[in-house]
């Protein structure tokens, strides 16, 4: 079978082939603006016999936050097949064309959205992150003490900077956080519904928002932005505003997010769930941007990737640089490295974008090491927390 790209005289093919894997209808009049989308993404393609589309996969070229550290990333979307080319190897074949495309666009990490967490763990993703929603009935809405800041509600239309830069604060004190321009925040993140509320300290100081959407007397909170606790207190009181239009409120929120622990009442419906993927693509640019803690001791780490082979090989964490030592091609090792930790690509991604810790993973068998060189690794790994709010 033959992967290659497809042109932009075929985007109609994959448009149709994604109406109908994912059962939904483009009006005639959206098509157009659907293909133009297009040209921004690279869509890899199969064809049978007869050179009619079987097989895609689209790769959009984004960037994450890690911490305050930007990181090209290639998220992977729109995956899929017509019935009668599925179990024949397309989708295998056009996901490990997939990771060597974006290697060669500097993409060093890949995202993605599942329809099944354990398909995609075979081609090395992890999870990265998990959303809680928590529901609230009409009687937990109890204000909090009386803020001195104050609200003021925006719109698609009204959308501006200093949302914008609340957004980019919160997600440099994350790691996974798509960085979104003024064109995503339009395109992708607002809906025909939706609303935003800002919450100003009393200074003028923009410190929190939160996007939402009231109807049939039910609010959903999509997204809660704070920067600090006034802000978050703010925007519940704010929330508990609307005690009189509905009677339950469900919010959305980043795992580590405090709610509902400092409220009177936190015993609410909580819902855990994991979200998005993430898959480190490149290791050896991934551990020379990665901020470890330096240590006088250096360690290895002997690196796994069955679908990435360019991954495969030891790596040394020294004092302020890494070393690489590739796996030679068609070389195998008999007897396993007797110094070092052994992993796999899966547990890499989980532990460099800080969803889980090594000694996590090592109590469950993942990581393959002594006590002494796990300890070690866990001191390299600063404290950080993984977070996705987007969707592709």
């Amino acid at each position: 079978m033959q992967v290659r790209e497809i042109t932009e005289n075929e985007y109609l093919e994959a448009m149709k082939l994604s109406m109908y894997a994912f059962q939904y209808k483009i009006p005639e009049v959206d098509i157009p603006a659907r293909k133009e989308s297009l040209k921004n993404h690279t869509i890899l393609g199969i064809w049978d016999e007869d050179d009619n589309l079987a097989a895609k996969l689209h790769i959009m070229p984004l960037t994450i936050f890690m911490k305050d550290a930007e990181w090209k990333m290639g998220g992977i979307a729109g995956v899929a097949s017509y019935p009668e080319f599925r179990r024949n190897g397309y989708v295998n074949a056009l996901i490990i064309e997939s990771l060597k495309h974006m290697r060669n666009s500097n993409m060093i990490v890949s995202l993605l959205h599942p329809f099944d967490i354990s398909f995609y763990r075979k081609y090395g993703w992890e999870v990265l992150s998990e959303q809680k929603k928590l529901t609230f009935e009409k009687a937990n809405l109890k204000f909090l003490e009386t803020q001195t800041g104050f609200i003021k509600r925006y719109s698609r239309e009204s959308h501006n900077e200093e949302i914008e830069m609340i957004y980019q604060q919160f997600s440099t004190q994350h790691t996974g956080m798509l960085k979104r321009d003024t064109n995503w925040w339009k395109k992708h993140v607002y809906n025909e519904d939706s609303q935003l509320a800002v919450y100003y300290h009393s200074s003028n100081e923009a410190k929190g928002y939160l996007l939402y959407q009231v109807k049939d007397r039910k609010m959903e909170v999509e997204e809660l932005v704070a920067l600090d606790h006034d802000a978050r207190k703010g925007l519940w009181n704010f929330i508990c505003q609307h005690d009189s239009m509905v009677e339950t409120v469900t919010m959305t929120l980043a795992t580590h997010d405090p709610f509902p622990y400092f409220l009177p009442q936190p015993k609410v419906k909580n819902e855990l769930a994991p979200y998005f993927m993430a898959r480190v693509v490149d290791a050896e640019a991934c551990l020379l941007k990665f901020p470890f803690i330096q240590e006088n001791e250096s360690l290895f780490l002997h690196l796994e990737d069955t679908h990435a082979p360019w991954n495969n090989g030891s790596y040394l964490l020294g004092k302020g640089e890494i070393r690489v030592f590739k796996d030679k091609t068609g070389s195998q090792c008999v007897h396993p490295p007797k110094k070092g930790i052994q992993l796999n690509i899966n547990s890499l991604s989980a532990i460099l974008f800080g969803y889980k810790r090594p000694m996590e993973l090592f109590e469950m068998g993942y990581l393959k090491g002594s006590k002494t060189e796990i300890d070690l690794f866990e001191k390299k790994i600063p404290a950080i927390k993984s977070s996705f709010f987007d969707f592709f």
